[in-house]
């Protein structure tokens, strides 16, 4: 590890004043300083933002906020959360590890850099760490990586579980920087690497994420989140789905779909909603349904796989969903 200035500002204001290139705000730490430790990341300046005032979970204004400062695991045992909105509550609960899970903030976790081995290995090449020097992935081992939303510069797959789940649900992320605050889709915030992957979202140097916003739905409390992965903890989706479905008896009336572990960002799937409105809610149409989300899938050498496993992943948790009404 490399040295760096460390220090705490006081005030968000503070924090954004002091922020900019070569500096990393520090929350949980749970992916900087492991990335730190690797060279990965070399800040020349660590802001310690743990002080400032930007936790807690809320529905003052309809919908649900969420402080970019609270931890995963106070989130995903919050009332509010696990009653109206239980598939975040799942994904974070399957994220990580429980000691991960209470020192891990919501905003690092949306900005946690991919799990790709190459990127984390300085001795390769990798377009996301050094622009143009390559991506051994494309033909190398590349069993976790994406088949959606990738390029010939990139196929890292993106890790979180909770932005998944996010996106699905529509929900936007507020920024603070030197020139105000903004507020961005967290659809749209997560960028596709074309040719550019080193550029991950739609964050300013210096700007910082104050909140997660997710806008009222009253029946986001019939969803779910399932992952597919080799163990049963600590390990990263190769597929994952997070739905939300409204009915009227057997019709379902709206969807909302977005799947995991298998793009380079989130990957919301209205193909697969607009196959499922309208239609009577069974295991039949759910596999026509997930029969569309396969569009445009790019498989490489070692994750075939992926594609048929995205559409089984999507037709569960559909049925696992059935059983919770």
């Amino acid at each position: 590890m490399r040295e760096y200035v460390f220090e705490r500002p006081g005030t968000v204001g503070d924090a954004v004043r002091r922020g900019g290139s070569g500096t990393a705000f520090l929350a949980g730490g749970t992916t900087l300083v492991d990335l730190m430790k690797l060279d990965v990341m070399t800040p020349d300046r660590v802001l310690d933002i743990n002080r400032l005032p930007l936790r807690g979970v809320d529905t003052k204004g309809g919908g649900l906020r969420i402080g970019a400062l609270a931890r995963m695991s106070d989130v995903a045992a919050d009332p509010l959360v696990r009653r109206g909105f239980p598939v975040l509550s799942r994904a974070l609960e399957l994220s990580a590890s429980g000691q991960l899970r209470n020192m891990a903030s919501i905003g690092g976790n949306l900005l946690q850099r991919t799990r790709c081995g190459y990127f984390r290995d300085v001795s390769t090449p990798c377009n996301k760490r050094q622009p143009g020097s390559g991506c051994p992935a494309l033909g190398g081992e590349n069993r976790m990586h994406a088949v959606l939303g990738t390029s010939d510069s990139c196929v890292a797959t993106h890790a979180s579980d909770l932005a998944v789940a996010l996106v699905a649900l529509d929900a936007k992320v507020r920024l603070r920087g030197r020139d105000g605050a903004r507020t961005v889709d967290l659809r749209d915030f997560y960028l596709l690497p074309g040719t550019t992957p080193h550029l991950e979202h739609d964050l300013r140097p210096g700007e910082l994420v104050t909140d997660v916003v997710v806008p009222r739905l009253d029946w986001a409390r019939h969803s779910t989140y399932l992952k597919v992965r080799d163990r049963r903890s600590f390990e990263f989706a190769l597929s994952s789905a997070a739905v939300a479905v409204r009915r009227d008896g057997d019709t379902i009336l709206e969807a909302r779909v977005a799947v995991g572990g298998m793009g380079t960002r989130p990957w919301r799937l209205t193909a697969v909603e607009n196959a499922l409105v309208g239609r009577r809610a069974s295991e039949e149409t759910y596999a026509e349904a997930a029969a569309t989300a396969v569009d445009g899938a790019r498989p490489l050498r070692h994750n075939a796989f992926k594609p048929e496993l995205m559409k089984r992943t999507l037709i569960r948790a559909l049925l696992e969903l059935e059983q919770t009404r």
